[in-house]
């Protein structure tokens, strides 16, 4: 992957963790990198190619993050915890697949099949960590919760208080 490529996939997914799904533009995202737009157009088809793209090397990176924890011994919910704080505390704020699910109505099929994937992904890992499926899907709601909230009130502590029965 080009250097340009990466730069624009970068500022895409801060932006859409800042802002939501209609938080970015080819516009503002070349101005951002500094190319023309037309660079933009270059790699990516469309925003929602573009979107697309974003949230599957999201999802592949969250999945890897969370394997390498629980790969090193760490509980797999623990991991998740981990990975959510993690986002927090590097000031990226929201879970990208939370941002777009929020506008799930506005999105390509292409973008959806993404965002669902990553739920989907997430209730495995925690299954196949020996999680049972409610509770799973409790957890994951509880992190989607506790990073918004976190977000909204700018303080790291109201995600540590909402996830501690997680532990």
């Amino acid at each position: 992957m080009s250097a340009t490529v990466e730069a624009i996939l970068d500022v895409t997914e801060r932006r859409i963790r800042e802002a939501g799904y209609h938080g970015f533009s080819f516009r503002t995202v070349a101005a951002e990198v500094g190319v023309k737009g037309a660079s933009v157009h270059y790699h990516f088809s469309s925003k929602d190619a573009l979107a697309a793209a974003v949230t599957r090397r999201y999802n592949e990176r969250i999945a890897k993050a969370v394997d390498e924890k629980v790969k090193a011994g760490t509980d797999v919910v623990a991991a998740w915890i981990d990975v959510f704080r993690g986002a927090l505390s590097d000031g990226t704020r929201m879970c990208l697949c939370g941002a777009l699910g929020i506008t799930l109505s506005d999105l390509s099929p292409e973008v959806v099949a993404e965002v669902k994937r990553f739920f989907d992904q997430a209730i495995s890992s925690l299954i196949a960590g020996g999680v049972k499926r409610h509770r799973a899907i409790e957890v994951l709601a509880t992190l989607e919760g506790a990073i918004l909230m976190a977000s909204v009130c700018g303080d790291l502590s109201t995600f540590d208080e909402a996830t501690a029965a997680l532990r």
